[in-house]
């Protein structure tokens, strides 16, 4: 994080594959990171192929790099596919409201946190649940329906103000 000139707060991320972050603000989502795969379901992965025939080898430089603006109060929610997959975002904005968003506690934030990791896991088992991943796929021509079971790691973080305002 850092401030420039106008006072504003910039984050800069930098991801690949199909873990991500979004951004909201209040009840709204302001940035969500894309998804980077070579095709539906293959997503980038950090990997060294030793130029083996057929074997898709990513590098970091190969990943998406965004500036976007933050502000005080805003909510980062980082998190594996097992999470963005399952839920839909306003499900995940539903949750995020237990959160005072101008003084936040790690009990709070950690709560939000094992409830989106806990409904992502239940979403996922529930085979007759049309989730993003099956909306997905569907798109894709496959006959999909349910969640998508998945590793689910989700991180938050609070954008506090942590510097002294400055004079202008």
């Amino acid at each position: 994080l850092s401030k420039n000139v106008a006072k504003a707060v910039v984050s800069t991320q930098s991801t690949g594959g199909d873990s991500g972050f979004m951004v909201v603000r209040g009840d709204v989502v302001v940035y969500q990171s894309q998804e980077q795969q070579h095709y539906f379901n293959t997503p980038y992965q950090l990997s060294i192929s030793n130029d083996r025939l057929g074997v898709i080898q990513d590098r970091p430089s190969d990943a998406d790099t965004t500036t976007i603006s933050i502000q005080k109060g805003d909510l980062i929610v980082m998190a594996t596919d097992g999470l963005f997959d399952n839920m839909f975002q306003q499900q995940i904005v539903e949750r995020l409201k237990i959160i005072d968003r101008y003084a936040p506690t790690y009990e709070t934030l950690k709560q939000a946190a094992d409830k989106l990791a806990a409904d992502a896991r239940n979403l996922a088992m529930d085979e007759d649940y049309m989730s993003p991943f099956a909306m997905k796929a569907q798109h894709y021509g496959l006959n999909f329906r349910g969640g998508k079971l998945d590793d689910i790691t989700v991180l938050l973080a609070s954008v506090v103000n942590c510097w002294e305002e400055e004079d202008t």
